[in-house]
């Protein structure tokens, strides 16, 4: 396994690879919101031999750059995903989206569908009330939010994203490690970005196109996610032809980090297909 930074248009992004070059297509993996590649590090050992994986740090967050006003919002993103796979010259490959990155994915596969191979979407934001009560108001207070501390902004942000684990100092390690770049008033600005572009109406206006999509999907989700109940992965396998959905028991909204195991199962059977 192997980290490196890609340089498009000035903001450097950083990405890791494993896996070995085979048949089978190339895997991507997108993290969500406010997370980072870290998400999917027992995830990738899972996956079957024969597939090249890479694992991204999208901007803003993990290693890659501070967005500075640079887009992202959903699309941004899946626009700047598109060129780190023709940076790495990836023409198609299987998409695995958790969170945010599940819209990000379920935008690549609406609007680029001959770049997605293969969707899956783990506890994925989809359709048109996705943000929960604690975004809503942070974003209606960020005209008070944007000059308050960074730790005290990240105190708060800390305490409701244990809550989508399960096992307590598990996610205390991993939300620490989320938030950390985001420590400083440059992080704390960036925060702020990121919060004001989380918006539901993408995933709305994705909706209505989700029956178009033609590649084999899996939708996997935490049975006590509190933060985007089981319906939505329902209501995703009811719009997505011949989609699979995998519920897990005594799993929260983190599902690659406290399953990993059954996540990597569900996602071989869906490279197999």
């Amino acid at each position: 396994m192997r980290g490196e930074f890609l340089d498009l248009a000035g903001a450097r992004l950083y990405y890791y690879a494993a896996g070995s070059r085979g048949d089978g297509d190339p895997v991507l993996f997108l993290h969500g919101f406010p997370t980072s590649s870290h998400l999917w590090q027992d995830v990738v050992p899972h996956v079957p031999p024969g597939h090249r994986v890479v694992v991204v740090d999208l901007l803003g967050f993990g290693r890659s750059d501070l967005p500075r006003s640079r887009d992202v919002s959903i699309r941004g993103h899946a626009e700047r995903v598109l060129q780190v796979l023709d940076a790495l010259r990836i023409e198609r490959a299987a998409v695995v989206g958790h969170d945010v990155g599940g819209g990000i994915a379920q935008y690549l596969a609406v609007r680029h569908p001959t770049r997605v191979t293969r969707l899956a979407l783990i506890d994925s934001v989809a359709f048109d009330d996705w943000l929960t009560r604690d975004v809503k108001l942070a974003k209606a207070s960020l005209p008070l939010t944007r000059y308050l501390p960074a730790t005290w902004i990240l105190s708060v942000v800390q305490r409701d994203l244990q809550r989508g684990y399960t096992e307590h100092e598990r996610g205390h390690m991993s939300v620490e490690k989320y938030l950390r770049p985001f420590a400083t008033p440059e992080g704390r600005d960036a925060f702020v970005e990121h919060l004001l572009a989380l918006d539901a109406r993408e995933t709305a206006a994705l909706a209505p196109r989700l029956g178009s999509v033609v590649a084999p999907t899996a939708i996997i989700w935490g049975a006590h996610d509190p933060f985007l109940p089981t319906e939505i992965g329902r209501r995703l396998q009811a719009a997505i032809p011949h989609a699979t959905l995998d519920v897990l028991p005594d799993v929260r909204h983190f599902a690659p980090e406290e399953a990993p195991e059954t996540v990597g199962r569900v996602l071989a059977g869906w490279l197999a297909r």
